[in-house]
């Protein structure tokens, strides 16, 4: 089935990504345990991940413009992404498939199985940068199932951070003004999957290092994910391997590339570069596929964007004075 990265049902687009957002969170954990203080450093990775994983959803749009499934992209960018890791399994031999906490690895892939696939199905549907800018939400969904889900208290100040980023969120979208369709919606199933995800890595970091995380999650999502794509297999022409290494090669280098950033900076100031992302994701949704995005995508995505970097900081904050809330 052949997907029109123009077929689709509102404004225009953005997305965090929930690899990105994973990268993001396993840095933060990092960053705690070896930071040094080359803000010039820092800022310099971020940005070239976010340029990085910009061109990830691009060349994934790509692929679906040859006539791949967005399940089936999926699917190959976790295969692609386990080949290009496997010489991380060399050098660190069989323990990096060893964990203490194999149930939370399972929960972990089901959910970004579920929110992975939603990204490739919104790449598809809308603009690289409106899904870029919706992505920007997982944060702020994070922040909510940790007060769901573990019960975190939280006061005042990061209440109205939530709600001035959600003010964001109906700006961007519009609804009621601007139809919000199937590849909006799907893009904020990602960004909510995503929040929920950073939970369950703030638990997982707890008893393994970031390359495990991302090596094992990889591990266990890439035959799940083939499960799906196998209903709308196309065999794969010649047309699409290199495409398929500028994805893997995208994936890796683009966490590899935040991981350093994170070990080179404040955690809480190169944070701020991941806004980034949304001029090179619009940069090359224009070149490649003749996409703009409106006015109102960037105020919305500026406005999520900042609420999300405050309650970051304040996070940081509290955990420095080890308080809560």
């Amino acid at each position: 089935m052949a997907y029109n990265q123009n077929d689709r049902t509102g404004p225009s687009e953005g997305g965090a990504g929930t690899m990105a957002l994973a990268a993001r969170n396993d840095a933060v954990e990092a960053a705690s345990k070896a930071r040094t203080s080359d803000p010039i450093a820092g800022i310099f990775w971020v940005t070239l991940a976010m340029a990085l994983f910009a061109g990830l959803a691009a060349s994934s749009r790509y692929a679906m413009s040859l006539g791949y499934h967005p399940l089936q992209v999926a699917f190959l960018r976790f295969l692609a992404a386990l080949v290009l890791m496997l010489p991380l399994l060399a050098w660190r031999g069989t323990g990096l498939m060893r964990s203490s906490a194999p149930q939370l690895y399972a929960v972990r892939a089901v959910i970004s199985l579920f929110s992975m696939t939603a990204w490739f199905w919104a790449i598809a549907l809308i603009p690289l940068g409106e899904l870029t800018a919706i992505g920007f939400l997982s944060p702020l969904f994070g922040t909510l199932a940790a007060i769901v889900l573990l019960g975190e208290k939280v006061r005042a100040r990061r209440w109205t951070a939530l709600a001035i980023g959600f003010i964001g969120a109906m700006i961007m979208l519009r609804p009621g003004m601007s139809p919000v369709g199937m590849g909006q919606g799907m893009a904020l199933f990602s960004a909510l999957a995503g929040g929920v995800m950073a939970v369950l890595l703030k638990q997982l970091s707890g008893h393994d290092d970031p390359d495990k995380i991302v090596f094992l999650t990889t591990l266990i999502m890439t035959p799940l994910a083939l499960i799906p794509a196998l209903f709308v297999w196309k065999p794969p022409g010649l047309e699409l391997l290199p495409v398929l290494l500028v994805i893997g090669a995208t994936g890796v280098l683009g966490h590899t590339c935040l991981m350093r950033g994170f070990r080179a900076a404040d955690a809480s100031l190169v944070l701020t570069f991941e806004f980034s992302r949304l001029p090179f994701a619009v940069a090359l949704g224009f070149l490649m596929f003749g996409e703009l995005i409106d006015v109102w995508t960037w105020l919305g995505a500026a406005i999520i964007f900042v609420s999300a970097i405050y309650i970051v900081r304040r996070e940081a904050q509290l955990r420095r004075e080890g308080l809560k809330g």
